[in-house]
């Protein structure tokens, strides 16, 4: 499903949680840093975007605040992966 040469374990966290959350099924394998989300994927709309960021919480341990909510971070994959390494290293 993911290149092992640039296996990135957050990064597959997050595709994994994307896949689950959004209902991807197969299309999830496709998805790389540069996958575009909000605009660009169907399924990710306004209620998905708090899905995501409920399973994120759940699944990464992390507390995110309304303030820390940005469109950047729902950009691209890399953009959110990036997002949960700096809530991570808080």
């Amino acid at each position: 499903m993911y290149d092992l040469k640039t296996a990135d374990p957050v990064q597959e966290e997050v595709c994994a949680l994307l896949r689950d959350t959004l209902n991807l099924t197969g299309r999830a394998a496709e998805l790389t840093a540069e996958t575009g989300l909000f605009g660009s994927l169907p399924e990710f709309d306004s209620m998905a975007v708090v899905a995501v960021l409920t399973a994120l919480e759940e699944r990464f341990g992390i507390v995110i605040e309304d303030d820390e909510i940005d469109a950047a971070i729902f950009r691209t994959v890399g953009s959110l992966t990036d997002f949960v390494r700096r809530k991570r290293a808080d």
